[in-house]
């Protein structure tokens, strides 16, 4: 347990600081930035998941009306 302290020590210390520094340049609360920062993460996340699942749509696509010829070699 002790290890587990020392590592939310140090995230709190030193990762966590860009949050209170912009926090004091905007004069908003730290707690907002830290909010905005986790809400902005999951659209993020979420984008890139459903452009993943477009561009595999297309090329699925793409397979079906563009079919590759054999070969001369294939037969």
């Amino acid at each position: 347990m002790r290890l587990i302290d020392r590592l939310r020590f140090q995230m709190e210390k030193y990762g966590l600081d860009v949050s209170y520094r912009l926090a004091n340049r905007f004069g908003i609360p730290a707690r907002n930035v830290r909010l905005f920062f986790i809400y902005l993460s999951f659209p993020t996340l979420g984008l890139s998941f459903i452009l993943y699942i477009l561009i595999a749509f297309a090329l699925r696509i793409k397979d079906f009306f563009f079919r590759k010829r054999p070969d001369i070699f294939d037969i």
